[in-house]
């Protein structure tokens, strides 16, 4: 059977529409950072995303090949993630998108180690003709957050954070959004094939006791 993240991991990946305390393990990704608008044709983002599934689809699909990863099976590619800021902002200033900064993810199986990421970002330049030397093995533990499922646009996401405020302050935790913890969404719908209104995306953000 294919593993599938989003089915095995339904605490993380598939919220429901009402904040939720979670402790989130800590993963290995496929990242690449950059800034500015996300929405910009030839931006940094865009070119990040094509890196990004590059390298994931190499190492998905190495067991067609003569590299060998120990210990693999077979396993759907994860959502695609991201981790977002602004300089002098606390939260995420929408109508700003221009001064963001960010980290865009894809999820590692825990097999993968850094000797196979190394061949694979090397492997899908080869292959693609694609320079993916800005993507890094990032190690992250997000720890204790808040999180929700956000039906709609991007831009309405905040009416979602702030049913999460009020959810933690009731639950006796603040806010913790740092330069080292961040806003973080994962993708679950394909913006290219599913109208803005019926988009899903998982909203976590950092907390701590108040």
């Amino acid at each position: 059977m294919v593993f599938d993240f989003k089915k095995e991991y339904k605490e993380f990946y598939m919220p429901k529409k009402k904040p939720k305390i979670v402790n989130v393990p800590v993963a290995n990704y496929i990242a690449v950072r950059g800034t500015g608008n996300p929405n910009d044709e030839g931006g940094q983002y865009k070119k990040a995303i094509g890196i990004l599934y590059a390298v994931a689809y190499t190492l998905k699909m190495s067991y067609k090949g003569s590299y060998e990863i120990q210990g693999f099976y077979q396993y759907v590619v994860p959502p695609l993630e991201g981790f977002w800021w602004q300089e002098g902002v606390k939260g995420i200033d929408y109508s700003s998108k221009q001064t963001f900064n960010w980290i865009s993810l894809i999820r590692l199986p825990e097999f993968i180690t850094e000797k196979n990421f190394s061949w694979a970002v090397e492997e899908a330049g080869r292959k693609k003709k694609l320079d993916c030397t800005a993507a890094e093995f990032l190690t992250i533990r997000e720890g204790l957050c808040v999180q929700i499922m956000h039906i709609g646009p991007y831009d309405d996401e905040p009416e979602s954070v702030a049913l999460m405020n009020e959810y933690i302050e009731k639950e006796g935790y603040v806010n913790d959004i740092s330069h080292t913890r961040l806003h973080h969404e994962i993708y679950l719908s394909d913006a290219r094939k599913v109208s803005p209104e019926k988009w899903k995306t998982v909203i976590r953000h950092p907390i701590k006791k108040g």
